[in-house]
């Protein structure tokens, strides 16, 4: 039905699949969380930002916890696939820590606001919270972990022990590099941070003719 004649015709809010309208509850969550931070922030400013009613957002999620806890989901999922991708991408070791590499410099060049909202969270100390922040560390080091233990005669324990000293050198590499403003070019700050890991992990003796090289093919 049109709107009377010189009346104007009220607008209605877009309808959306589920799973779209959620995703942009996110992103828009995103956004102000990141402005102002978990505490400050309310449903208030997140509903208008997403152009939606308060009675909508709570549709989706029953409270700002839940809805903060749903976006650190998505982005700890997000790193972890990211790393265990480069770990399947190829045989070729040398490769897997490139890649391994790139995939933190990645997360913090193009989701600077992703990185800040998990790792420099106001909330930091709601278990919850750190609990999913732990969780991207463990699920990285994990996916490294199996990788190492299919290629080289080393147990479990040295395994993870090992990984935790990649990712390690990876994420905080990259965290450093961000925090001071890119001023090394990104390709160049993902070789050098990969062939400092690789210098140390390669001397590690492999089994079952996997691939990446030896000691003396790098040295």
């Amino acid at each position: 039905m049109t709107a009377a004649s010189g009346g104007a015709q009220t607008a209605r809010p877009t309808r959306l699949p589920r799973s779209a309208r959620r995703k942009q509850l996110l992103a828009a969550a995103q956004q102000i969380f990141v402005a102002q931070g978990y505490h400050a922030a309310a449903m208030d400013d997140i509903a208008e930002r997403a152009g939606v009613s308060k009675p909508v957002l709570y549709q989706h999620f029953p409270g700002k916890l839940e809805l903060y806890l749903a976006l650190l989901d998505t982005h700890c999922d997000a790193i972890i696939a990211k790393v265990r991708d480069a770990m399947l991408a190829t045989a070729d070791n040398k490769e897997r820590v490139k890649g391994a590499v790139r995939a933190y410099f990645d997360f913090m060049d193009h989701e600077s606001e992703a990185f800040r909202l998990v790792f420099e969270s106001d909330l930091r100390n709601d278990p919850q919270v750190r609990q999913r922040v732990e969780r991207v560390e463990q699920g990285c080091i994990a996916a490294v972990t199996d990788t190492i233990i299919s290629d080289t005669n080393l147990a479990g324990d040295a395994a993870r022990l090992l990984a935790a000293g990649l990712v390690g050198a990876a994420g905080q590499s990259a965290q450093y590099w961000l925090a001071n403003g890119r001023r090394t070019p990104k390709a160049e700050a993902e070789a050098l941070v990969a062939a400092l890991i690789w210098r140390g992990i390669a001397s590690f003796p492999l089994q079952g003719g996997a691939s990446g090289g030896t000691p003396a093919e790098i040295g």
